[in-house]
């Protein structure tokens, strides 16, 4: 009767060990996402200023010639 009951333990015990490894996969993925979003954001933000300072660059080549 002992080693069924071990095997059951066991069996539990790795069952709640992959749980808590899903769950920190779970929130290492959201603090990734989080992350990217705050870097897609920073590059359209830095796209914006390059596309106004072609543009300034572009009307002060204009008023020279």
């Amino acid at each position: 009767m002992f080693w069924p009951m071990l095997a059951i333990a066991l069996g539990f015990l790795g069952i709640a060990v992959l749980g808590v490894l899903g769950i920190k996969v779970f929130l290492e993925v959201q603090r990734l996402g989080r992350q990217v979003a705050h870097t897609a954001e920073r590059i359209n933000r830095a796209a914006e200023d390059l596309e106004k300072a072609a543009g300034d660059l572009a009307r002060t080549g204009d008023a020279l010639r």
